[in-house]
């Protein structure tokens, strides 16, 4: 009877055996998170490869295989999957777009802007770099810096291999042998004439000089602040600046940096409000704007007119509204650079107050100053003058002065060859 029950018994134990026995899963090399707002694992390497899931930003990812630029990775919930690993952020890189977003929320808006189609937020400023959110069509953000980059930049991240491999354990210093060294033999005497027998390649007969190098494609990026409290690059070109059409339309062709309210005029039972604006000529350039102007709202003609402009101007940001004790109505403060003369100011008289420190001597010429005006009416003054420097976060990230130095122009090949043909024929023909 015992017998009769023991073979199924052993049947049941086996099958419960390999049931829970369940494969061991694969070591991970590394880790890394995903980068675009939705990441889709692939199958296989083929980019036509069906996905098997989907990732958001963010994500924690456990790399499993590296090929070239390619990674294999498994989700959180073993989902396994290929990628490119340009899709992919380390943790380190994590840990600067966080710093991004706290350093964002501290700087002062320079005005809101909306965008006409989806808009990508990159964490760097650069094209290459993954896009880990999406600003909806008609979305509005604030713009908060501004930076020039090349269109093109080198790679600066690791290869895909070196991101994914983990840290290798430190190695005992071995003990150093003494090892007798022997001093190098003394180089050989110059030949006699050797200054003849190097001739300079622009002074060979029919030497044209190469032509310079075109100038480098530059970006204009912009970084910006959401509502969510992300912040992000974005291209400058693909904003619009949420200025009414009444004042935007005295941009004169220029791209409208920044804009600010100064306070509010009652026409009726409208209220319009005060605006200041700084500008920017068409095309690329290292500072924020030339050119900045108040706009008053005029009761009798019913329209926006000019309080005070000036231009011709180097200014950068932070543009700021400050309160000015006494007075009602608000200052602003702008950073611009001394240029001697300053800029081209409007033909309006311009008052100033007493003690506004007001140099144009050359040893001021090219430093950045901070100025506050005051705004009463329809008048604008300066109230002070003082040197400004730049926090060192806006130095490296925001500030906008990156001379990029054009790649230095290589000679030709043949032209090498011909150079060095008539060096050792001028060696032959000296005596």
């Amino acid at each position: 009877m015992s017998l009769r029950f023991a073979a199924p018994a052993l049947g049941v134990m086996f099958l419960l055996t390999a049931c829970g026995s369940r494969p061991a899963m694969e070591e991970p090399v590394g880790e890394a998170f995903a980068g675009p707002v939705s990441l889709n694992l692939r199958q296989d390497l083929a980019g036509r490869s069906p996905a098997v899931t989907a990732v958001k930003h963010g994500e924690r990812l456990d790399i499993l295989e590296v090929r070239r630029r390619f990674m294999r990775v498994r989700t959180k919930d073993g989902t396994e999957g290929w990628t490119d690993s340009n899709l992919l952020l380390s943790s380190l890189e994590m840990e600067q777009l966080a710093g991004l977003e706290a350093r964002a929320a501290t700087l002062p808006s320079q005005g809101a802007a909306s965008v006409f189609d989806a808009l990508n937020m990159h964490p760097e400023p650069k094209r290459q770099s993954p896009s880990f959110f999406q600003i909806p069509e008609g979305g509005a953000v604030e713009v908060v810096g501004h930076v020039v980059r090349p269109r093109v930049q080198p790679n600066s991240r690791a290869p895909a291999a070196e991101r994914a491999r983990k840290a290798p354990p430190k190695k005992k210093a071995k003990a150093k042998q003494n090892v007798l060294l022997i001093p190098p033999p003394r180089p050989p005497a110059p030949p006699a004439k050797w200054e003849l027998a190097r001739p300079r390649v622009y002074d060979l007969p029919g030497f044209a000089a190469p032509a310079p190098p075109p100038p480098i494609p530059l970006d204009d990026w912009s970084l910006v602040r959401t509502p969510e409290g992300k912040a992000g690059w974005v291209l400058s070109r693909m904003l619009f600046m949420a200025v009414p059409d009444e004042v935007a339309q005295y941009a004169e062709g220029h791209r409208i940096t920044a804009y600010l309210p100064l306070g509010e005029v009652k026409d009726g039972n409208d209220i319009k409000k005060i605006w200041l604006w700084t500008t920017a000529s068409p095309g690329v350039r290292e500072t924020e704007f030339d050119s900045f102007r108040v706009f008053v709202w005029s009761s009798r003609r019913h329209r926006y007119e000019t309080a005070y402009v000036e231009r011709d101007v180097k200014g950068y940001f932070p543009v700021e509204v400050v309160s000015i004790p006494g007075q009602q109505e608000k200052g602003f403060a702008l950073v611009m650079e001394e240029q001697g003369g300053g800029g081209r100011v409007s033909k309006r008289d311009v008052k100033r107050a007493p003690g506004a420190v007001q140099s144009n001597d050359e040893a001021s010429v090219g430093k950045l100053y901070r100025r506050t005006y005051a705004f009463a009416g329809f008048r604008v003054h300066l109230l002070a003058k003082e040197p400004y420097q730049r926090p060192a976060a806006d130095a490296a990230q925001i500030a906008t002065t990156p001379a990029v130095s054009p790649p230095a122009a290589q000679e030709s090949w043949h032209r090498r060859i011909s150079a060095w043909a008539q060096r050792w024929w001028a060696r032959r023909r000296l005596p």
